[in-house]
């Protein structure tokens, strides 16, 4: 979205955007399915799994980190990532409020 798109919606709007970017491409959902069995993963691990190019899953990682859905440390030439406890509580809670807010009493037939 734009900078001045994304003006015109609420902050909590916007992060749960944000948040639904981690879910939104099937590598990034593989990339946290790998990373919530494990504790850590290293990066070459996830190109093996993932049969993906290494520039391919370093740029998922990037936009999952930038979310800060994950965290990592980089420690050439490995570079570790594991799930964000405190942010994948965050999206746990965005995504139930939202799913919770529907009725299906107040839809149209």
């Amino acid at each position: 979205m734009g900078v001045t798109k994304t003006e015109i919606f609420t902050t909590d709007q916007n992060r749960l955007a944000d948040l639904a970017k981690a879910f939104a491409h099937p590598a990034r959902v593989a990339i946290l399915q790998i990373l919530t069995t494990r504790k850590t993963c290293v990066c070459g691990d996830l190109v093996e799994e993932l049969s993906l190019a290494q520039a391919t899953v370093s740029q998922h990682l990037k936009e999952l980190k930038r979310i800060g859905i994950i965290q990592g440390e980089i420690d050439p030439p490995r570079v570790c990532y594991c799930i964000n406890p405190e942010v994948w509580a965050e999206a746990q809670t965005a995504f139930g409020d939202l799913w919770k807010a529907f009725s299906p009493a107040t839809c149209c037939p």
